[in-house]
């Protein structure tokens, strides 16, 4: 007989966990591709490769990738200074870092516009020096960091608390540079913290709407996200159109997250072996 759980009720949470994201998540992402079917298979095949809609896939996915690498660096860096320095005013600079989840979206957008136009305060210092951030690619990195930095340093912070300081002592002990301690030590225990905060910020970069929008420009084949050209069709009320579209990002993002997956269970699975 197999044993019972020592926390009685297994089969009454499954059901209420399986209900539970059906209607909030199986359902709603099963509509997209109802709905999508209702193009034939020229039609969806001619929306889904328009020219216009491919250079929008570029743009959403090379930006949100790209913000989400900066984010694990800069990331990282921030959650070793908030765990392992005592400064004035650590506190503030911790709470500032959860800002970018309590601020909507399209203020963000509207404040990093108003700071890197060309007569913001930053915009105009780096106007003479020939970089354009605002109504540009650039722009749109911009407002993902911002958007994504919080994922990262969350997810590394507690991992870097629990690290143990005997070991980086007994390797800089045995005559480890502090770089080689970092990287061959501490680094290889963050690689699977590292990768999580790295796929929840290129996943919320992947369909991030509010703080894009304006500070893009929204320049068909050059700055507009896929997000703005599915609101776009649902205003002209293509909502067939819309779906096909929202349909290939689901099924790209999908797939590069199986992906990222995959690494971090390699990864978790080498540490396990190797400890």
């Amino acid at each position: 007989m197999s044993k019972r759980s020592i926390i009685p009720g297994f089969r009454l949470s499954m059901g209420i966990s399986l209900f539970y994201l059906s209607i909030l998540v199986l359902i709603p992402l099963s509509i997209i591709f109802i709905k999508s079917f209702e193009l034939n298979a020229a039609q969806f095949w001619s929306t889904v490769v328009n020219p216009r809609v491919l250079a929008s896939y570029r743009v959403s996915f090379v930006t949100a990738l790209s913000a989400a690498l900066i984010n694990t660096v800069f990331g990282l860096i921030v959650a070793w200074v908030l765990v392992r320095y005592q400064f004035p005013g650590k506190k503030l600079i911790d709470a500032l870092v959860d800002i970018p989840f309590a601020l909507p979206t399209a203020v963000a957008g509207i404040a990093l516009t108003a700071l890197y136009a060309k007569n913001g305060w930053i915009g105009s210092l780096l106007e003479p020096l020939g970089i354009k951030v605002a109504y540009s690619p650039l722009g749109i990195i911009v407002a993902l960091t911002f958007i994504g930095i919080p994922f990262v340093v969350r997810t590394v912070q507690p991992v870097i608390e629990d690290l143990e300081k005997d070991m980086e002592e007994a390797a800089v002990m045995l005559g480890a540079y502090r770089l080689r301690t970092f990287f061959q030590v501490i680094l290889p225990t963050l690689y699977p913290a590292l990768l999580t905060g790295f796929t929840l910020a290129f996943a919320r970069g992947i369909g991030e709407y509010g703080s894009v929008v304006f500070i893009s420009g929204n320049m068909p084949l050059v700055t507009e996200i896929s997000p703005l050209l599915i609101m776009t069709k649902l205003e002209q009320y293509d909502y067939a159109g819309a779906t096909a579209i929202a349909a290939v990002m689901l099924i790209v993002s999908f797939v590069l997250l199986l992906l990222i997956n995959v690494l971090q269970w390699t990864m978790n699975r080498r540490m396990t072996a190797n400890s």
